[in-house]
């Protein structure tokens, strides 16, 4: 059983950025998929990034591409996503997500993932 627990959320204005990250305990951390999901207010849970167990592949949600970066580092059972240039549309609780996978393939789908974190707000002021 893989727990996950993000954290680096928080409010900020339009244009800055933020990183976040999300630790993993009780399971093989390079065994695993992970991805980065959001839910705004009164919408529905949508892919933001994915990044396969060793980092070779990556994907990203169009309304983020060339403003985030997913990354991970093995070692430490970390993954990350650094946000840059964020926008009031950005603001939602930020999860993180697992999934058991040694494909170099990601996948964007919710139900795809077995794990799931608490989330962390991120709120962005115009």
């Amino acid at each position: 059983q893989v727990q996950l627990v993000e954290s680096g959320g928080g409010l900020v204005q339009a244009g800055d950025s933020l990183r976040l990250a999300c630790e993993a305990s009780g399971g093989t951390f390079s065994s695993y998929g992970m991805a980065w999901f959001r839910q705004a207010p009164g919408k529905e849970r949508e892919f933001v990034a994915a990044i396969s167990w060793s980092g070779y592949s990556t994907s990203y949600a169009d309304s983020v591409k060339g403003r985030f970066t997913i990354s991970r580092d093995n070692a430490k059972n970390t993954v990350y996503l650094q946000m840059n240039s964020l926008k009031p549309e950005d603001t939602a609780v930020y999860y993180c997500a697992a999934r058991l996978s040694q494909s170099i393939v990601v996948v964007p789908a919710m139900h795809k993932y077995d794990y799931w974190g608490q989330g962390t707000q991120v709120t962005v002021s115009s």
